[in-house]
């Protein structure tokens, strides 16, 4: 199965690509590469990958493909307050483009990586995929305004599958610390305090990135009855999670670490625990493989290997937004986010040996 990988370069997107190379997909990806110098250790790149924004792509640039696989997005709440607007254009327009031209050059199947956190502040219970949406954020808006559009392109030759993630977590080339598992075993490694920046109880399903990424291949290989036009909750029912729970993880799995809440810290309006029993129920071939437990311990020793500073995981390094704001500031992008140099904007795909 051919398949374009949008966000390729990603904290998701460079996991995800080696794990598909070794299933036996055909990958090429595209990214704007907005975030290439944001390296916590060296990633493994695609045999083919373009630079590009995926608003641009044109029809030609999809035919061929069997799936889209798209996680481009300006991907946390910080960057999408950044710019409203700017997060509607690039995570919506954008995407209902890039599904257009998928359509038209005869991609059969478009998965598209949706979020938990449409579901905003849900109240009591475990939520499910008919759950209204309750979006807070312009980021969750957005994933809930795509869903909305990409329902109604589907039909028998055009087949969009919605993909909910739970809270990703999990080592990545291009680390992400503003995701509270990461972040939280950050704060214990670094300075011996797992610090909660809210007072503890909001929940939170979190998923790691390797099992996001077992769910898009069950889902490019279910059969299409079952995936047509369906929205999945993607992780396990085992895996919510008040944030105080996952801070005691930490504390457990670091040593000589404590507990600390920020001064002033407020319940945070996004809570909500989710149902996954309808991924169980209609993709069994996903088989989630990893625990909260896991993930803080695979951090924690590359955390200790790699060696992270507070400096690292709080300033400019890391952070999506202050990276945005320098390259904007610097003049190497503009307004829109494009590079300002034509030549680094779009480029031929690229053919270089993986890993």
């Amino acid at each position: 199965m051919k398949v374009l990988v949008t966000g390729d370069t990603g904290y998701i997107g460079s996991v995800m690509v080696p794990m598909l190379v070794e299933e036996g997909f055909d990958v090429v990806g595209v990214d704007a590469d907005l975030f290439e110098d944001c390296i916590f250790m060296p990633p493994q790149r695609p045999a083919r990958h373009m630079r590009a924004h995926v608003g641009d792509l044109t029809q030609r640039d999809l035919e061929g493909f069997d799936a889209v696989f798209h996680l481009a997005a300006l991907s946390n709440d910080p960057l999408g307050d950044l710019n409203p607007n700017l997060t509607y254009e690039l995570n919506h327009a954008a995407t209902v483009h890039l599904a257009m031209v998928a359509k038209q050059a005869g991609v059969g199947r478009f998965l598209f990586s949706s979020s938990c956190s449409l579901y905003g502040a849900s109240g009591d219970g475990a939520v499910t995929e008919e759950a209204p949406f309750a979006p807070i954020t312009p980021y969750a808006r957005s994933k809930a305004m795509v869903e909305w559009s990409l329902s109604a392109m589907a039909d028998r030759d055009f087949s969009p599958v919605f993909l909910r993630n739970a809270t990703a977590y999990g080592l990545s080339p291009r680390l992400r610390f503003d995701l509270v598992l990461n972040n939280l075993t950050a704060w214990a490694v670094a300075k011996g305090r797992v610090l909660i920046k809210s007072d503890g109880t909001p929940w939170r399903p979190i998923v790691h990135i390797e099992d996001i990424t077992r769910a898009f291949i069950a889902a490019a290989r279910a059969p299409r009855e079952r995936v047509h036009n369906e929205a999945f909750n993607i992780g396990r029912d085992e895996e919510n999670y008040q944030i105080r729970d996952i801070a005691d993880m930490v504390e457990q799995v670091v040593p000589d670490c404590v507990i600390e809440y920020a001064p002033g810290g407020e319940p945070d309006k996004r809570s909500y625990s989710v149902s996954f029993a309808k991924v169980r129920r209609q993709l069994p071939e996903f088989q989630p493989q990893w625990t909260a437990r896991r993930g803080v311990e695979q951090l924690y020793e590359a955390y200790r290997q790699v060696g992270v500073s507070v400096e690292d995981f709080e300033g400019p390094r890391f952070r999506r937004i202050d990276t945005l704001k320098r390259l904007i500031a610097e003049g190497r992008l503009d307004a829109s986010l494009r590079w300002t140099s034509p030549a680094r904007e779009r480029g031929p795909v690229e053919v270089a040996a993986a890993g």
